[in-house]
């Protein structure tokens, strides 16, 4: 039998566009589908931080933080509880990515031409212990250029493809099944959209114009999460996070709609840990949004004190930047979907930035000057926009008045201006001298020995009401949809697997859609910046066994 090509990918984000390089270099033709136009092509690491988990990294030692493989599996598997059977596979993933962080990554990475922002950062810092959730040092490393820098390599591979006569590119072409002609699953069929030329990440037209169906020796599924259908994250809510949110705002668009996942589930495929997913606790509504219900991560620094709707302090060690999903379940536990960060100008200042590489255009435009001139701004740019626009945002010179903000924002008047003084006030008190039983000023002073938190990522300690450090500000928090950590379960060669444990011939999968891995490399918890190398790592994967397999 003729195919049409030797291998179809589906999905052109950052895994895809990966397995397709893989292919493009072992010789074999591909056909890479998208639904979405081609200016959508790298998918939401385009929209990204950038950020990468590396282990004992050049960045790191010149920072003096001393990190080993020992010390980042001990990081992960306490982080991923892995407590199933059907944690097998993920296991071995986990393994083997911690082998690729510490190992080759970044020199693979750096030959093509990828670099890094020299500061690293310390995300999910637990708070726990040693064997419990958590970073034990900072390896939160930012791509220079964010994350188009960080798609643009494998764009110029998949392209060099295409000239070549390898790759055939296909967008506007939304699958809706697979099947078989003879053993394997080798059969293509979906529907072609209309052209679009709607910008990147807004909402593009389901306006069908015909159908189509191809052959080949191999499909690799990359086809993204659920995390813009809310409905399906509704129904997948695992019971240990409480209720499912009445409300959320999305940090992807409404296309990442885990459609593909139904379909290949349909085919054969295991789906696997479903219920485990990464949302952020720290959402705040974009104020120029680019898709719809737009949301925007914050990522704080340690200084803010958080609250939860009634206004009573988060417990330890649910600090701004500590365990998000064990701030989640705290949350959702509360009866309440939003939470309060009150904070001033001098802690925003310093410790707010902002995910995503529109929010960041000195980092993605490769801005020296502009780095400094952030890094010296009394408040950045980006953040200032949220200041003054944001509809999360409350700026007061007084706490009395901050407290009346905050009551205009939500359905209840629930925040009580004297419990909240007495809590500020408490907390305030702990500053004026170097001992203290409030573990989040521990916290502070603890971060700010790192020397890259110090420089740009933690204010000095002081009196949050001190009228010097003002105004006062109130940031209302939204729960933010953002990755699957569950997906389709794979063996270490990304073959897709049934329900009985053997491979669906023919059928490979990577990035979200397999749960970044095995069907869920990260088991409950993630420790940041392994989403887009969990993309690249499983695509890798993906691309060289099927040109194995095809050869």
């Amino acid at each position: 039998m003729a195919h049409d090509a030797d291998v179809i990918v589906i999905g052109a984000g950052l895994a895809g566009l990966a397995a397709t390089a893989e292919l493009v270099d072992a010789g074999r033709k591909v056909i890479l589908l998208d639904q979405e136009p081609e200016q959508s092509m790298g998918g939401q690491a385009f929209w990204s931080f950038g950020g990468l988990f590396f282990v004992d990294s050049p960045e790191q030692r010149r920072l003096r933080i001393k990190d080993s493989h020992a010390l980042a599996l001990q990081d992960w598997m306490g982080t991923a509880g892995f407590d199933r059977p059907e944690d097998h596979w993920p296991r071995k993933w986990a393994e083997a990515y911690v082998d690729f962080a510490a190992g080759e990554k970044r020199a693979w990475l750096h030959r093509q031409g990828v670099r890094f922002f020299p500061v690293v950062g310390w995300a999910e810092r637990g708070g726990y212990d040693a064997n419990g959730h958590g970073n034990s040092v900072p390896r939160f490393h930012i791509t220079w250029g964010t994350g188009p820098a960080l798609v643009e390599p494998f764009v110029r591979r998949v392209r060099a493809g295409v000239a070549r006569g390898l790759v055939e590119l296909r967008f506007r072409h939304r699958v809706t099944g697979l099947s078989r002609s003879a053993g394997a699953v080798d059969t293509v069929t979906g529907e072609v959209l209309e052209a679009s030329d709607i910008q990147r990440g807004r909402a593009s037209s389901r306006e069908v114009t015909g159908a189509f169906e191809l052959t080949a020796q191999a499909v690799i599924v990359t086809s993204g999460g659920i995390g813009g259908n809310h409905d399906l994250v509704r129904a997948n809510w695992p019971e240990r996070l409480g209720r499912a949110p009445e409300k959320m705002i999305s940090g992807v668009p409404a296309h990442v709609d885990g459609r593909m996942l139904a379909i290949a589930e349909g085919a054969g495929a295991r789906l696997i840990n479903r219920d485990r997913m990464w949302h952020y606790t720290e959402g705040i509504q974009n104020w120029n949004p680019i898709w719809h219900n737009h949301g925007i991560r914050v990522l704080p620094g340690p200084s803010s004190l958080w609250f939860d709707a009634r206004g009573n302090r988060l417990p330890v060690p649910l600090f701004p930047g500590f365990d998000t999903l064990g701030t989640l379940e705290h949350i959702m536990k509360t009866g309440y979907d939003y939470t309060w960060f009150v904070l001033d100008q001098k802690i925003i200042g310093k410790e707010f930035a902002l995910s995503g590489s529109e929010q960041n255009p000195d980092l993605t435009g490769k801005s020296i000057k502009d780095v400094i001139g952030r890094a010296r701004a009394e408040v950045p740019g980006p953040v200032k926009a949220f200041m003054d626009h944001g509809v999360d945002f409350v700026v007061e010179k007084d706490l009395g008045a901050l407290v009346r903000g905050m009551n205009a924002l939500t359905k209840e008047p629930l925040i009580d201006e004297a419990a909240l003084r007495r809590e500020i006030v408490a907390r305030d008190r702990e500053i004026a001298n170097p001992f203290t039983k409030d573990l989040q000023v521990t916290a502070m002073r603890g971060a700010r020995r790192f020397l890259g938190d110090k420089l740009i990522r933690t204010a000095p300690p002081h009196r949050i009401l001190d009228p010097k450090a003002g105004p006062l500000i109130a940031v209302r928090l939204n729960i933010l949809t953002r990755k699957t950590l569950g997906g389709l379960e794979t063996d270490l060669s990304s073959r897709v697997l049934t329900e009985g444990g053997a491979p669906l011939e023919g059928v490979y999968a990577a990035g979200e859609a397999a749960g970044f891995g095995g069907g869920g490399v990260h088991g409950y918890r993630s420790l940041e910046g392994t989403f887009l190398g969990g993309c690249l790592f499983s695509g890798r994967t993906a691309g060289r066994a099927a040109a194995q397999a095809v050869g």
